[in-house]
């Protein structure tokens, strides 16, 4: 019989589920968690080893990520999941693009919401996002779809992360050559475009923050992460609150 977790942390701290830390924002979401002194320990999903190594971290390899009924013994016990999973609609159909974007996603939703009583779900989709999965593009009514479908799961609380432009974390491996083209165009779009612009710390920093203490908003803008992170700098990081 599987135990369910507790409904939440009794130390005050929080135990994360990250997907996608190969990939540019999962990297930096994952970053800012180890950083973080209200993150008690965090699960990385991945298909491939993401070459990180650090006393908090436990690495989940798993090459089929349209199925992980094999090791979801291994997903119970978190508060909260930070799913950075995703791919460019480029090249694909929508077909090919659902199944990635809709099916991983909500696969991966669906049996942590059910091991999981009071979890917290973060999900990073993007600006321009179609929740009327009506309109003309094709990705924006998949993302659309995917955020309507994981809000009527039975999680805690779930938020809809939609960033525009992300500027990258320092230092990190895997930002995008697009984004690292444009760096240094970064002050200048956040002095003009604050509503479309956050720094991947920001973005990272914001979904712990909206864990602990919650946010007014189930969508999620740059404006609002950027709220929520100045929030979580503000307080650094206090006990998680129910």
């Amino acid at each position: 019989m599987i135990k369910k977790a507790p409904s939440g942390p009794k130390d005050g701290k929080i135990k994360v589920i990250v997907t996608g830390a190969t990939g540019m924002v999962g990297e930096g979401v994952l970053y800012e968690c180890l950083l973080s002194p209200a993150v008690e320990s965090v699960l990385a999903i991945a298909r491939r080893p993401i070459g990180v190594s650090h006393p908090k971290l436990t690495e989940l390899v798993h090459s089929d990520l349209t199925d992980v009924s094999a090791v979801e013994q291994q997903l119970e016990g978190y508060d909260a999941c930070y799913f950075c999973l995703g791919t460019t609609s480029v090249g694909m159909n929508e077909e090919q693009y659902t199944k990635v974007t809709y099916g991983i996603t909500l696969h991966i939703a669906e049996t942590v919401s059910r091991l999981n009583p009071g979890m917290v779900f973060c999900y990073v989709t993007a600006e321009g996002t179609d929740n009327t999965e009506k309109g003309r593009s094709m990705w924006a009514r998949v993302k659309g779809k995917t955020e309507n479908d994981l809000l009527k799961l039975p999680f805690k609380r779930a938020y809809m992360f939609r960033p525009g432009y992300i500027h990258p974390t320092p230092g990190l491996r895997n930002a995008h050559k697009f984004y690292k083209a444009i760096t240094w165009l970064y002050p200048a779009l956040r002095r003009l475009m604050p509503k479309h612009v956050i720094t991947l710390r920001e973005l990272g920093q914001a979904m712990i923050q909206a864990t602990l203490k919650g946010s007014g908003q189930t969508v999620v803008d740059s404006r609002g992460m950027a709220a929520l992170a100045q929030a979580y700098t503000a307080e650094k990081a206090g006990p998680f609150r129910g």
